[in-house]
């Protein structure tokens, strides 16, 4: 996009702050001085966790206030353009703990049902830009088989654990077998979801799965 377009957008559409919706001051990208200082950043050590069988799942950020609500926003608001800013901050946690711990990008994806309603997969999106901001390309490689009821309307561990039980399949062995995956996904909580499509993976030959969320819910 050129210059004086970019100028005449922001005109017209002034940019604001993906996390907390203030307008963005000259110099600011898409993320305001405010949340770059403010956002309840996890780093170190405590930006990781391991499952069961995804062996290190890493996130920038926890799941909490303008950080939840942004992400709902852009769920269930069609705020599909914060995919570019969160990617930025998924890559920068990509680089710092998975460098070389991977060999293909992917992701966990909708169901068809639940991406018909919702008009696109956020997975999708949020993969795609991360990949992006690491030189590299998103590679389809589940496909969710079984509609599920929503992961969030769960409480207990057990519970969200039976919820994807066998919902995913591997879309091509040979893109994944002795091929170490990394999983993209926004959120991850109990890590049910990741685990279960880590297993899938491994099921069918992968040889190792870690992944990335923008945010940890717990």
């Amino acid at each position: 996009m050129s210059r004086p377009v970019q100028i005449l957008l922001d005109l017209l559409f002034p940019p604001k702050c993906v996390f907390c919706g203030k307008l963005l001051r000259p110099g600011e990208r898409e993320v305001c001085a405010g949340c770059a200082q403010g956002l309840p950043w996890l780093e170190g050590e405590r930006a990781k966790r391991a499952d069961d069988f995804c062996t290190l799942v890493v996130s920038p950020l926890r799941y909490d206030g303008v950080v939840r609500d942004s992400i709902r926003r852009y769920k269930f608001g069609g705020r599909r353009g914060y995919a570019g800013a969160y990617g930025k901050l998924v890559a920068g946690a990509v680089r710092t703990h998975l460098a070389g711990k991977y060999d293909v990008i992917s992701w966990v994806p909708l169901s068809d049902k639940r991406r018909r309603e919702r008009g696109y997969d956020q997975a999708f999106l949020l993969a795609t830009a991360t990949a992006l901001e690491l030189g590299d390309v998103a590679v389809e490689t589940l496909r969710k088989v079984r509609h599920v009821d929503a992961q969030s309307g769960l409480v207990e561990d057990a519970a969200r654990r039976a919820n994807v039980k066998n919902a995913y399949q591997v879309v091509d062995p040979e893109l994944v077998e002795g091929r170490r995956v990394l999983l993209i996904d926004d959120v991850v909580t109990t890590g049910s979801t990741l685990s279960e499509c880590a297993r899938t993976l491994l099921a069918a030959g992968a040889l190792n799965v870690v992944g990335a969320t923008l945010a940890r819910a717990r």
